[in-house]
């Protein structure tokens, strides 16, 4: 979406009309990177909100996450929300509950939920896995989508649910549903940049697609590191180091009048 940063409204407004993309990004050069290759969305960490931010990525609907357990009241969601909107966010993820979410609609917060695979609730569901493989679970990811759109969200995330499930609930919802691993018939698509760039060093999960070797890279850097600091430490021990372009000189003048002042050795 080129030219100036889409509000809520636009944002809804494309609802069926086509896909959006959306990366999780925590750097600012990742932010960058995103703005530069056109993502329509991005989700941060709310630190990352900052004037540098906004100079690197003017034009990306921008997304902090309010990490479910950092806070505690509706108040302290409230209050953390309105600081993330004022440093430069557009909307605000939410994984709390129901009240918290209208309590943030009602002062005109607008809220992204989550349904499906919630990982900070994942044990409810039976841990890390797909959710809504049974007509009962997809029922109740259905149901938790409605109560999210009548508590006042406009968006929800939609985690690692069969395809089909995904596109028959995102058809029938007024809210903007963003798929991770829930298939191609939701309204955004969304990965973690360092999935994309191959930068995890732990496990991707099914749904993740790497386009890039980052490890590779960061390991060949890393050696890279350990042979240029080894080659200091012998420049010093062989007194290579330092040379006559890293010092500063004095006029000999100078320092002979410098050297008359000092005590005998």
């Amino acid at each position: 979406m080129p030219g100036l940063r889409p509000t809520v409204a636009d944002i809804l407004a494309l609802k069926g009309r086509r896909q959006l993309t959306m990366l999780r990004v925590e750097t600012l050069d990742e932010a960058e990177a995103a703005e530069r290759a056109r993502v329509d969305m991005l989700s941060v960490p709310p630190g990352l909100l900052t004037p540098e931010f906004r100079d690197a990525a003017p034009t990306a609907f921008t997304v902090p996450g309010l990490e479910y357990g950092d806070f505690i009241t509706a108040e302290d969601y409230l209050r953390a929300a309105f600081k993330a909107l004022r440093a430069g966010g557009d909307a605000v993820y939410c994984a709390a509950s129901l009240g918290i979410i209208r309590r943030m609609r009602d002062e005109g917060i607008p809220v992204c939920g989550h349904v499906g695979l919630i990982p900070s609730k994942a044990t409810w569901t039976g841990g890390f896995k797909a959710v809504g493989k049974t007509a009962q679970s997809a029922l109740e990811i259905w149901r938790q989508t409605k109560a999210l759109e009548e508590a006042g969200a406009f968006a929800a995330e939609i985690e690692v649910v069969p395809a089909d499930v995904a596109s028959a609930i995102c058809e029938r919802t007024s809210l903007f549903m963003i798929s991770m691993g829930a298939g191609a018939g939701c309204d955004a698509q969304y990965l973690f940049a360092t999935d994309v760039l191959g930068a995890n060093r732990g496990h991707y999960p099914r749904h993740a697609k790497v386009y890039r070797n980052f490890n590779l890279e960061y390991d060949r850097l890393h050696q890279e590191r350990i042979a240029a600091f080894a080659e200091f430490v012998a420049d010093v021990h062989t007194q290579n180091y330092p040379g006559p372009e890293h010092k500063v000189g004095i006029s000999r003048e100078e320092l002979d009048r410098f050297l008359k002042e000092l005590p005998e050795v």
